[in-house]
């Protein structure tokens, strides 16, 4: 498991399991500083985060934890654990905001985090299989456009009352924003644009000295599912060549070469 699942893992459990351990007068002044609430979240800016690691009942944090177990390791291993969080914690910012049109109700849960890493393990797998109650093969990307329907018809509707559906588009918002970001601006979109440029300029072959350096790094010290990925990319830049490999494939790899040049 990777490092911010684990830790993400960790966090929502415990904060379930010390809210069963409170007396029920502390408990509920616990909820009242910590649940969500739209309208008053000028007065108490911290909910927009606090409200994320609330669970409304143990199944509501078992669907949420189960997708981050089974979604969250591959997701953190492809984007680094770094971006990883930063998607999580922004996709369920924007489904704080985007409650904004349920202005009184009591907000809680991971849900929008969660369907932003959802979005995230869609947007690089769409069509991996899940297995819905472990019975339903359903393709990734064709369960993100099923959930956002689901939530636009419940958001416009009020269908399915206590559920947050705008929490749950924005985070797939969130989620999508941030990996348009990434896209755009970090270094694999760097490189991307390089290589755009220096092909609009003539042929190029792009050289080898890339994947010798890849080899350098040490494997021992990576985490298994990222040392399982550089094993593939290594793999397929070998045989295929680096011109065969996509940017963000390439920035996956050199952020080791970095890691270990300091």
């Amino acid at each position: 498991m990777t490092p911010w699942v684990k830790r993400l893992l960790g966090m929502n459990v415990g904060v379930f399991v010390g809210m069963m351990l409170l007396p029920p007068a502390q408990l509920e002044a616990f909820l009242a500083a910590t649940v969500l609430v739209p309208a008053e979240v000028l007065v108490r800016p911290w909910t927009l985060v606090t409200y994320m690691f609330l669970h409304a009942g143990l199944w509501h944090l078992l669907f949420n934890m189960i997708a981050l177990f089974f979604f969250g390791p591959r997701l953190e291993a492809r984007l680094g654990s770094r971006h990883f969080l930063l998607l999580y914690l922004a996709s369920g910012f924007v489904g704080a905001f985007l409650s904004v049109f349920t202005p009184y109700a009591r907000i809680v849960g991971a849900s929008g985090a969660v369907f932003g890493v959802l979005l995230g393990f869609a947007r690089y797998w769409p069509r991996e299989r899940i297995y819905i109650w472990a019975i339903l093969p359903v393709e990734s990307r064709w369960l993100v456009v099923f959930l956002t329907v689901l939530s636009l018809y419940g958001g416009i509707t009020g269908a399915q009352g206590g559920i947050a559906h705008f929490a749950h588009l924005g985070g797939f918002l969130g989620g999508w924003l941030v990996l348009k970001w990434r896209e755009k601006y970090t270094g694999a979109a760097r490189f991307k644009q390089k290589v755009e440029r220096a092909q609009a300029g003539g042929p190029r072959i792009l050289s080898g000295r890339e994947v010798e350096r890849w080899k350098g790094v040490p494997l021992d010290g990576l985490h298994p599912l990222n040392r399982e990925e550089f094993r593939r990319i290594l793999e397929k830049a070998e045989q295929r060549g680096p011109g065969s490999l996509t940017p963000d494939e390439r920035g996956f790899m050199n952020r080791f070469v970095r890691d270990r040049d300091g």
